[in-house]
């Protein structure tokens, strides 16, 4: 356990995350109590942060020469010698503190990361890949700064400077916003808009998941009535944004193709009365999970004009995908997707996960190869994030025997594989507790990439966003402002209560 001992609750989080990176699994306490191995203090006031970590004084001993540095400054006598309140007979065995105007809070909390990373890295002698940068998009910073005219080397200089990343992921960084600001071009930042449509429905729950999904068979006979209440929701939000071009469409979930293929067809042909999909950039549909995909489906999907479907293994390993509660074979995915090709899609991506319980780097290679060969027209990567709501960490003792490693060596490989079939890196996130501290990251063939998937990291442009679980965010570009308002998860919740969400967007100004 790790005790938390903070100052301004403003960068609590900010400090934590970084612990969470470098202490992955550990639980923190914000009180001086029996169990904690090591306190961190922080302290702002007159312009100054100043940072502590606290050991018992016997522990700290040890290793305080293998501990203390030059930088950040090692402890004074006078730091050692004055704990907090309850900490008598603690010592402290890192201590750094920086300069700041500490009415910027921006600044401020770069300086608090920067400054806490050194002390880590100092205190556990690992670096990360992406130094002090915790949040979900970094892409954000060089794509912001390209489309402000900054030259590459400057933002190179900035990202190193400020957040001590590696080179090869600032340079990652880099090459995709330059591709993301090509590819974002030709959109109406104002006016234009996307829409998402989420289908909470799975065949089953993967134990990784934390998506809003539902085992479809529960709601076998009762799926209209979510379509009833999403319908609705669809219909308000074709008349708030009528006049205005759709660029991109993205039916989700979930598992989309849980929906029989009558459904589909409903659902297609009522978004087709409401919204000129016609004319939109590009229309995705998450085919998803092959146990879902016939050829019934596929078909409405090419008769509605979709664009790009997903078609998503995470592995091509038997025995990890019996693991993970994917229910479908190695042999599946390869059928439902050469049917899809023998159906005319072009434009297929196909999803992996990177850490996954058990696996190795030979079971990783396995998996490429066989992705290679299948020659998709996009591949993203997914590092395993084991979240809140995920089986894997709702019920951790029943899992807590299982082999779970990411490597520098998997995220290469994948990233080769990709490029070795003419891909390139096109949109990039982050999630919290993330196998690895690595990323996520989407490679596709020239034409093939997904603008969407671009604008939902960036948050340049208002995703309207229908369905149980789903979120909107409207962006108001001249004000540099971004309001954004959540549906319920619970489908009963969601089909009770669809006043309700239509009644949110209207307060976030939809």
């Amino acid at each position: 356990m790790i005790g938390l001992l903070i100052q301004d609750n403003a960068y609590e989080q900010d400090i934590r995350e970084l612990l969470m990176s470098f202490y992955p699994g550990e639980a923190y306490a914000h009180e001086v109590k029996d169990g904690v191995s090591f306190y961190v203090e922080s302290r702002l006031g007159e312009g100054e942060v100043s940072l502590r970590i606290w050991e018992r004084a016997e522990r700290a001993a040890d290793g305080e020469e293998a501990l203390l540095t030059d930088c950040p400054p090692a402890p004074t006598e006078s730091d050692r010698a004055c704990p907090p309140s309850g900490l008598e007979g603690w010592r402290c065995v890192s201590h750094g503190s920086r300069k700041t105007d500490l009415s910027d809070r921006t600044e401020t909390k770069n300086v608090v990361k920067k400054l806490f990373y050194q002390m880590l890295v100092q205190r556990t002698g690992k670096e990360l890949p992406w130094g002090s940068l915790t949040g979900i998009r970094p892409t954000k910073i060089a794509l912001s700064r390209l489309m402000e005219g900054w030259r590459e080397e400057d933002i190179r200089s900035f990202m190193k400077e400020t957040y001590l990343a590696s080179d090869e992921k600032i340079n990652l960084c880099i090459e995709i916003g330059a591709r993301e600001k090509e590819l974002l071009a030709p959109l109406d930042y104002e006016r234009g808009y996307s829409l998402y449509v989420g289908i909470p429905f799975c065949p089953t729950t993967c134990l990784y998941c934390s998506f809003t999904s539902y085992p479809v068979s529960k709601w076998k006979g009762r799926t209209g009535l979510y379509l009833d209440a999403l319908f609705k929701e669809l219909a308000y939000t074709a008349g708030r944004m009528a006049g205005r071009p759709l660029d991109t469409v993205y039916i989700g979930g979930g598992t989309p193709t849980s929906l029989e293929a009558e459904e589909l067809d409903r659902l297609l042909e009522r978004m087709e009365e409401l919204f000129d999909t016609e004319h939109a950039l590009e229309f995705t549909v998450e085919a998803g999970r092959p146990d879902s995909i016939t050829r019934e489906k596929l078909s409405v999907l090419k008769a509605h004009g979709i664009t790009r479907i997903s078609i998503n293994p995470q592995t091509m390993n038997q025995k990890t995908l019996d693991l993970i509660g994917r229910r479908h074979t190695v042999d599946m995915v390869k059928e439902k997707f050469y049917m899809a090709r023998e159906l005319g899609f072009d434009n297929i991506n196909m999803d992996l996960i990177m850490g996954l319980p058990e696996e190795t780097l030979e079971d990783v290679d396995r998996t490429l190869e066989e992705i290679r060969a299948l020659s998709p027209d996009s591949l993203t990567v997914h590092s395993l994030a084991i979240k809140r709501a995920a089986r894997l960490n709702m019920f951790k003792e029943e899992y807590s025997g299982l082999h779970i490693v990411n490597t520098p060596e998997m995220i290469e490989r994948s990233a080769a594989c990709a490029r070795s079939m003419g891909m390139k890196p096109y949109y990039l996130y982050r999630q919290k507790n993330m196998a690895g501290n690595f990323e996520n990251v989407g490679y596709a063939r020239p034409g093939k990439a997904c603008i969407y998937n671009i604008l939902i990291m960036e948050e340049m442009q208002t995703i309207a966003a229908c369905g149980a679980g789903t979120t909107t965010k409207v962006v108001f570009p001249k004000e540099n402002r971004r309001e954004r308002c959540e549906n319920v998860k619970e489908v009963e919740q969601y089909i009770a209560r669809i006043d309700e969400m239509m009644e949110r967007k209207d307060r976030i100004g939809l």
